[in-house]
């Protein structure tokens, strides 16, 4: 008995090393759509233009990873409002992972 415990300690230690859950771009463009499209239709900005989301402004704005652009959606910043008491966590990563992927694609 105490020999099977021991052989599904690799397997537990595994999973408590994985993310609950992975980002997924394709759920992102849903809440994209529902949430941010108004102002950032085709990754571009209504408000800032010069702050659009094409890979190249991500860049020069330091807005250019996953975890800048959780923060930025859960927390707003200046005319962007916060994010973060509307969607769920998993949401606003799935939307990060949407809009580098869509940066990345050149939108």
């Amino acid at each position: 008995m105490l020999s099977a415990v021991f052989a599904l300690i690799p397997a537990f230690l595994l999973l408590l090393s994985s993310p609950a859950f992975a980002a997924d771009a394709g759920a992102g463009a849903q809440v994209f759509s529902a949430n941010c499209a108004a102002c950032h239709a085709g990754g571009g900005n209504v408000i800032n233009p010069a702050k659009t989301l094409a890979q190249k402004d991500l860049e020069a704005n330091g807005k250019d990873t996953a975890d800048a652009i959780i923060t930025q959606v859960t927390n707003g910043y200046n005319a962007m409002p916060a994010f973060g008491g509307r969607l769920s966590p998993s949401d606003i990563e799935n939307v990060a992972a949407y809009v580098l992927d869509q940066a990345a694609k050149g939108w």
